[in-house]
This record gives C-alpha cells, structure tokens and sequence, in this order.
C-alpha cells in the first residue's frame, strides 16, 4: 500500500474549516479519484490522501505529461508548443519589467524541459534553474545545454542573491509549500520579486467543467490556489502582492482538455467557446482567468 498524506487542516493557512467539495479522476496515469477539499478560511482548496513525495513519481511517468517529455504528440500538444514560443517572450518581458532590470540574477523553481530559464540566459541573465524529474532534466541538456539542478539546491543556496524567483504552474504540484516559500523569501534580494503562475478554481471556466476541470490535475496538483487563498500564502511568509495578471491562452488549453475528459473526446467548438467566455469573464475582473500570474515583493 502506498504511503498517503491525509490532512486534518488545510495546509495552505492551517484552518480547521475544511471539508470535502468534490471528486475528481486523474485522466494522465492512473483513472483514480481523488477527494479535492475545499478551505473556509482562506477558501484555498487541496488534493486529499496524496501520495507522499517519494512516491508521487509514478503519477507524472506519461508520454502525455508534456512539461516533463516535452511532447509535441496530438492537436493539444502541438498548440501548446506554438503557444509557448509566444508566451516565451512576453515573460522574459514581464520580469524584466517587475524587476526594472534589462539582465540580472534568476532562479527558475520547477524548469521543466528547459525553454523559459534557456530564455532568460539568451537575454543574459544569470540563472539557476532546478528541476525534480529525472526525464526532463535529460531533456532540458539534450535541448539546450542546461544544466539543471535538484530542487534540493534550494536550501544550500546564499541569502539575497536573486532579483527575480520564478515558478511557471509549479508550486501546485511542490510538497513542502510552507519551506520553499520561507527560503524564496531567504534568496530574494531586498525588493526582488516572487512570481508565481498557478490554475485558479474560481476560474469560469473552472466552474464550467467542475469536476472535469482539468487543472484540477489529481494527484499532481496537491493544492487548487484561488486569488484569495494565494494573498494569503504569500502576505503569511513575508510578500506583498503587488500585482496579478491573466494567463488568457490557458483557459482555450485547459478547455480542450476538459472537454477530452468530459466528452471522451475533444470537442474543439466548445472549448473554444468555454476559453472565450472565461477570457470575457476575465476582462471584466483578471482574477477570474483559468490561470493567474502573481507578483509578490518582499517586504
């Protein structure tokens, strides 16, 4: 029997409000179900009865699971591929503008196959990125000569010598939230900035698809942030939230999706229209997009 994590509080704020809000399927690997709890308090959701770390491997181990093979198998794939070189840029210019710096010191948590911290060096940064899976750390040398590291490093890192710590949809997915949020805050310079990138729950498209929403990704997501939630995460370990912008093509990805695991196959007419709703609902308050950016300061 695998070792499961089963929390009593929520382990975003610690509350004891907590109780079960829905059932979801993960659709990657396995078919299982997995409770999703809701948090009263900070409104925060998270993934119940998880496997802990050392045993968590196996549910990322597909040749779908393109942040770590880098796939570009399948419409989805190949649209997330053209997508990326797009937003490549635009978050190259984003930190460039949060940290008032043309070039500068990054540390890039969770880098995946390599394609945004490979980026940021071109436009000459100095950048550590770290990475747990074995298969995309390969993929990231094999790529683009990186040398990516074990996010262990983290904590053998010095204080205040980053300008910029980015984490692009991965602090979901980290076991130990509250350490690795307390050693950002070590590592940032004075000023520096904390950006964080994950799904949002309270998304309309989220509210579409409910329990077929596919950011919910269990058990890979342990954590289901709503903007409420993430302000309070991050104002607990020494930010401020300076800023939030909206990830607009993630709500036409995360549809396309969706409608797969809703339908049994993709319905691209009604992803599209689900994507184009939520980004219409978003314009009228950024905080409802499928996926947010968050741009905290240290205080």
């Amino acid at each position: 029997m695998a070792e499961l994590i089963t929390y009593s509080n929520c382990p975003s704020c610690g509350s004891a409000s907590v109780f079960a809000a829905l059932s979801a399927k993960d659709y990657t690997v396995t078919g299982e179900l997995f409770e999703i709890w809701h948090c009263d308090d900070c409104s925060g959701r998270f993934t119940q009865n998880i496997p802990i770390l050392s045993e968590i491997g196996k549910y990322y181990q597909s040749a779908n699971y393109v942040s770590h093979s880098d796939t570009s198998k399948g419409l989805i794939n190949r649209l997330y591929h053209i997508v990326r070189n797009y937003t490549l840029g635009s978050k190259r210019k984003l930190i460039q503008k949060i940290t008032g710096k043309e070039k500068g010191s990054l540390l890039d948590v969770g880098a995946g196959t390599g394609a945004f911290s490979n980026a940021m060096q071109l436009a000459g940064w100095n950048v550590t990125a770290l990475e747990p899976d074995d298969t995309a750390r390969k993929n990231a040398a094999a790529k683009y000569g990186l040398q990516l590291q074990s996010p262990d490093n983290l904590f053998t890192l010095d204080a205040n010598q980053f300008d910029a710590i980015t984490m692009w949809h991965v602090l979901e997915h980290v076991h130990n939230l509250h350490g690795y949020l307390q050693q950002y805050h070590k590592v940032l310079k004075p000023g520096g900035r904390l950006v964080i990138a994950v799904p949002n729950y309270t998304s309309y498209d989220a509210k579409s698809y409910k329990e077929y929403w596919a950011a919910y990704d269990v058990p890979r997501h342990l954590y289901h942030f709503s903007p409420k939630s993430m302000e309070i995460l991050g104002n607990s370990k020494g930010f401020t939230l300076v800023d939030t912008k909206p990830m607009w093509f993630d709500s036409f990805y995360v549809s396309m999706l969706s409608e797969q695991y809703r339908n049994g196959s993709g319905n691209l007419i009604g992803a599209v229209w689900n994507g184009l709703l939520s980004n219409l609902a978003t314009l009228r308050n950024k905080k409802r997009c499928s996926s947010v950016i968050y741009v905290f300061a240290k205080k």
